[in-house]
């Protein structure tokens, strides 16, 4: 038997030859050996007794997942168009010049590889980039320098960690540089509650009466979409199945969101209590935290949450001394994959397979998990609960607005002077934020990231709340020195690359509204344009699988709706017979290559 061979027998061993379990092997493989080699992967389908072909799958999907041997050190530069915006750029271009190689490249001693990423959740410390599992926050064109001289010195990425963020980004299991940027503190999230409070006064009562006092408080699923939480727990409890799970969904990828980050680093124990809470209600004993690849780095203190909470008698069996309630919770590491914010390709990313959407009906509630009943909430949702079930339904009820009760925590970053997290109730008005966030000259905002609507100033007095402006909390700021058809283009660019190619209404639809952008962007667009911009996007929308191509032309439908003049002024109206967008040498270059000469035109 090889040393791989004996290795990922035990690696499997170790997560008994689970095949549920496939993304834990993977990247357990992965961290030992620097890649999921072929020779790797047959040894892991024999021994999960599973075809290779799902192991070849399953590495194929995930960008942080590779069956090629990359750097021992993997330099991600987060490409959004906040850090763009910062000068990532020319960080890029310093980085290039300075280790010799171009993005997507590895260094001729295979030392270190340069990747571009999407958001890595640090648009608010932006030009940021994700060095193996180092984040480095701030970057400039010097400190890209002297990181490689520090990694080609070390080759130790926490070598490059100089200064601690603050509140537990400076804990020993931590030790990142990332800053917290809490801004505004409101009642509900971002507020302090001892562990085991609200749990205590949930087991108290009858799981009915929990999923009662849920119902009371109208609350939604933080997540964007607004589901009631407590209508989903009450389906996951009736459905059938004596097995039934609790998964948080914090795979917050979209570029401009990191507000889960600041939860998770800071107030975790609440989420890790709402979660439990969830399990009495609908009577499930397995929790999992789905957490997104690039916050890898805060697993280490994650775990020690978990154990401090099974130590103290709040996790495990016969929690806080209730006799017979049983509720654990593991973690699941993601590997790169923005889908999978998506609650299906969330289940089956769990699942130890590709991030792909399950068809609905039947939904997870009723089928989710290992095809058992499964309740999904987000990690804000979470911290919701247990504030809830602290303070009464009737507390939160009456804190927001009318259709949208509670708080909610907002990611802001961009043209402003306070980027951070900010929790306000609902109902506030986006010309509130921005004066808050002490944001001038704007010329518009991304309201709920790329999959939400991009307005301009005639909407700033419009609401923040399910009625109204909708949103999962991102909001990016745009000041009228922004190319606003670029800003698209990038989120487009994003979409094309973060779809799981399943379907082909979002496969190719989104590449085709990603190259009409940039024909407009690049002054070939004819006043057509806009008609066909607006079809395709409503097709994309209507056909797609699931929410990722249901949504990714908004940002598009939001541009020729609020912003017309902008995209009027990049169009050229088309002269007589001939099509400004046609740009016949460059349709003629291949050929005239081939035969070695130009061609002769003559206009009429």
């Amino acid at each position: 038997m090889t040393d791989i061979g004996h290795a990922v027998r035990q690696i499997c061993a170790v997560y008994h030859n689970d095949a549920s379990r496939l993304m834990d092997i993977i990247e357990a493989v992965q961290s030992r050996y620097g890649c999921v080699s072929s020779e790797a992967m047959n040894l892991i389908a024999q021994a999960l007794g599973i075809p290779r072909v799902e192991v070849h799958s399953t590495v194929s999907f995930y960008s942080f997942l590779s069956n090629r041997p990359k750097g021992r050190v993997i330099i991600r530069l987060c490409s959004d168009p906040i850090d763009e915006m910062f000068g990532m750029l020319p960080v890029a271009n310093t980085f290039e010049e300075t280790l010799g190689v171009h993005v997507g490249e590895t260094t001729a001693d295979g030392a270190i590889t340069l990747e571009w990423t999407p958001c890595i959740g640090m648009s608010d410390q932006a030009p940021a980039a994700l060095i193996n599992d180092v984040v480095v926050t701030y970057l400039s064109t010097d400190k890209a320098r002297e990181i490689v001289a520090e990694l080609r010195r070390s080759g130790d990425p926490r070598k490059l960690v100089h200064r601690l963020g603050d509140g537990h980004n400076a804990h020993p299991l931590v030790r990142a540089m990332v800053h917290n940027n809490i801004r505004r503190k409101g009642p509900v999230v971002l507020a302090d509650l001892p562990p085991g409070a609200a749990l205590r006064k949930a087991l108290a009562m009858s799981p009915i009466e929990v999923i009662r006092d849920i119902k009371t408080s109208r609350l939604r699923g933080r997540g964007g979409a607004g589901f009631p939480t407590g209508m989903k727990w009450e389906f996951t409890r009736q459905a059938e199945g004596a097995r039934k799970f609790v998964i948080c969904n914090a795979d917050e990828g979209e570029p401009g969101t990191f507000k889960d980050r600041v939860i998770l680093t800071e107030y975790a124990d609440l989420m890790f209590e709402g979660m439990t809470i969830a399990g009495y209600a609908i009577g499930a004993k397995e929790g999992i935290l789905y957490l997104r690849g690039e916050y890898a780095y805060l697993r280490p203190l994650l775990e020690h949450i978990l154990q401090v909470r099974r130590d103290a008698g709040l996790l495990g069996r016969d929690i806080c001394g209730k006799r017979g309630f049983e509720f654990d919770i593991r973690i699941q590491l993601g590997a790169g994959a923005y889908v999978c914010g998506e609650e299906t390709s969330l289940l089956s990313s769990c699942e130890g397979r590709r991030g792909d959407p399950k068809n609905r009906p039947p939904f997870p509630a009723q089928k989710g998990y290992l095809g058992c009943p499964t309740s999904v909430n987000n990690v804000e949702t979470f911290c919701c609960v247990a504030r809830i079930l602290d303070r009464g339904p009737g507390w939160f009820a009456e804190i927001g607005s009318k259709g949208s009760p509670g708080t909610k925590l907002f990611s802001v970053s961009g043209d402003c002077a306070a980027p951070g997290v900010y929790e306000y109730p609902f109902g506030i008005t986006l010309a509130e934020l921005l004066r808050d966030v002490g944001a001038e000259d704007v010329q518009a905002v991304q309201v709920g990231g790329p999959s939400g609507q991009l307005v301009g100033p005639d909407s700033f007095g419009r609401r923040l709340e399910y009625d109204d402006l909708a949103t999962g909390g991102s909001i990016m700021i745009f000041n009228s020195s922004r190319d606003l058809v670029h800003i698209v283009r990038k989120f487009l660019e994003f979409f094309a690359d973060e779809s799981c190619g399943y379907c082909t209404p979002c496969r190719v639809g989104n590449v085709l509204l990603l190259r009409k952008i940039e024909e407009i962007l690049h002054d070939r667009g004819s006043p057509d344009d806009l008609h066909y911009l607006e079809e395709l996007s409503a097709t994309v929308k209507f056909a797609s699988r699931c929410g990722l191509g249901q949504t990714s032309p908004n940002t598009v439908l939001s541009l020729l709706r609020n912003f017309p003049e902008v995209l009027k002024r990049r169009l050229k109206p088309p002269a007589g017979e001939f099509l400004a967008t046609f740009d016949i040498r460059a349709a003629l270059a291949d050929t005239e290559r081939l035969v070695g000469r130009s061609s002769v035109m003559y206009a009429p």
